[in-house]
């Protein structure tokens, strides 16, 4: 599978999460946290209930405190390194990682299918 191009590392704040759209029309695919530096790419496909999307509203992947990724239809918590749930009804599953790199230019590449979407501001 070819890398594609999701943004800059210097877009993506601190503490923060975004979604990507993808192999499901009308809905992200994937989303990327970054956490005390590091960024971390994910399915956005809770593993509680396959196929059941993690934000609660737009690029609404992680708590308010920033430092757990919560499920909205589940309030299933995951530890934003490993991906793991650590509260909720899938304790012990996983988030499915997503394979990254970031390039020369700090452009983060990810493993997966992405398309542009229409419906994304």
């Amino acid at each position: 599978m070819a890398l594609r191009r999701l943004c800059r590392v210097d877009e993506l704040k601190d503490g923060s999460a975004q979604g990507f759209a993808g192999d499901r029309p009308g809905q992200d695919s994937m989303f990327l946290v970054r956490h005390e530096g590091t960024v971390y790419g994910y399915r956005n496909d809770c593993p509680h209930w396959p196929g059941s999307p993690m934000a609660w509203r737009r690029d609404g992947y992680l708590n308010l405190d920033a430092n757990r990724i919560v499920c909205s239809g589940h309030a299933a918590e995951f530890d934003i390194a490993s991906g793991r749930c650590t509260l909720g009804p899938c304790l012990g599953s996983s988030l499915t990682p997503v394979e990254l790199e970031i390039d020369a230019q700090g452009w983060i590449l990810a493993a997966i299918d992405i398309v542009e979407n229409p419906h994304r501001d």
